[in-house]
């Protein structure tokens, strides 16, 4: 008992919850699969995926926000009647803009009206992209 209260307490000043607490309710998952891109000077249009499982009555809105400074995101959505208890590609269109170089943590989002579920995307804005030892493009 006294391991569950310090875990607890530990989320709690962390300020993380369970993936469980994010989901309740849900009928759906956006799942998180690492997504993270490196773009020196910018990208000025392309996407990123949202991956969501389960089933939904409701349209799914998604976007993504907390990019780098002068980027932006038009957004997406993934729509019932696309479901049938498997995964669906919803696209979500992103531009970003020419920004100083770091390890930007930007934040894909989808919800329901209800319910929303977000996983991180890492933006790296470095010159040196296709160079051995990126972790964004070399494992």
């Amino acid at each position: 008992m006294l391991l569950g209260v310090t875990a607890g307490v530990a989320l709690t000043l962390s300020g993380t919850l369970p993936a469980s607490a994010v989901t309740a309710g849900a009928t759906w998952e956006l799942r998180d699969i690492g997504q993270r891109m490196c773009a020196p000077g910018g990208h000025p249009s392309t996407y990123f995926v949202a991956y969501v499982y389960g089933k939904w009555k409701d349209k799914i809105t998604l976007g993504i926000r907390n990019l780098p400074p002068g980027s932006y995101s038009n957004g997406g959505a993934v729509w019932p009647g696309e479901n049938y208890g498997n995964t669906i590609l919803g696209f979500v269109h992103v531009s970003i803009a020419p920004a100083p170089p770091a390890v930007y943590v930007a934040e894909l989002w989808a919800s329901d009206g209800t319910v929303e579920q977000t996983n991180p995307i890492r933006i790296n804005m470095r010159e040196d992209c296709w160079s051995q030892g990126n972790p964004d493009i070399w494992p």
